[in-house]
């Protein structure tokens, strides 16, 4: 009898391993499983943000000009794509492409006919350009600076950054009576005034204007 309850013990012992051994396979397999219907999903995640990020829309305002730096991108072309600065004559050079004007158009513009002339080429062109370097808006400093001259006007440059970039006043700038020098569309020519010491201390915080391209800052 001893050996008969011997080996049944054995016999069951041997019968509940291998039963949970088999639930601990199938749950498994049934985690994997239930992983796999969620990477297409991630997959289509991705492409969703991908195509969004490519989607966004041009800044319709923005002119190229001469000596702006463009980089300029042709799906699955990387011979076309590449970064080209606009000539002095408005004018930028690609390969199977050849010379486009490209001083005075907007991105987008630019990005449709670049697309034209490469559809002899190749088959439903996808073109981006993107403005690296604005080096054709520029705004003049003169009088009384460290650095007086032409500079490139970056985004929301204001007038104490231009007195930064100019390397700030010399000894006898007559710090409350600056002023600035700006093109109207219709060709006249407005002053604004600018007083140092009032915008600093933050009296006349609504004098530290954003300037725009061609504006003139004059310091006495």
């Amino acid at each position: 009898m001893r050996i008969n309850n011997s080996f049944w013990t054995m016999r069951m012992a041997t019968l509940l391993f291998c039963t949970f051994l088999s639930t601990g396979l199938w749950a498994q397999a049934g985690t994997s499983d239930s992983e796999k219907p969620g990477a297409p999903a991630a997959s289509g995640s991705s492409a969703q943000s991908t195509e969004a990020t490519a989607s966004q829309p041009h800044d319709a305002s923005f002119i190229i000009g001469n000596d702006d730096v463009l980089a300029i991108s042709v799906w699955k072309e990387p011979d076309v794509s590449r970064s080209v600065p606009v000539r002095s004559d408005g004018k930028i050079s690609l390969p199977l492409v050849g010379e486009v004007q490209a001083a005075g158009r907007t991105p987008l513009n630019l990005e449709q006919e670049i697309a034209t002339k490469l559809k002899s080429y190749v088959s439903d062109p996808e073109v981006t350009v993107i403005v690296q370097q604005i080096n054709s808006q520029k705004f003049n400093i003169l009088g009384q600076v460290g650095r007086p001259g032409s500079f490139p006007l970056n985004n929301s440059m204001t007038v104490l950054d231009a007195i930064a970039v100019a390397g700030g006043f010399r000894d006898f700038a007559k710090q409350k009576s600056i002023y600035i020098l700006r093109q109207n569309p219709d060709g006249t020519q407005s002053r604004l005034s600018f007083n140092y010491k009032k915008v600093v201390k933050g009296e006349d915080a609504a004098q530290n204007v954003k300037l725009q391209p061609r504006d003139t800052i004059v310091v006495p």
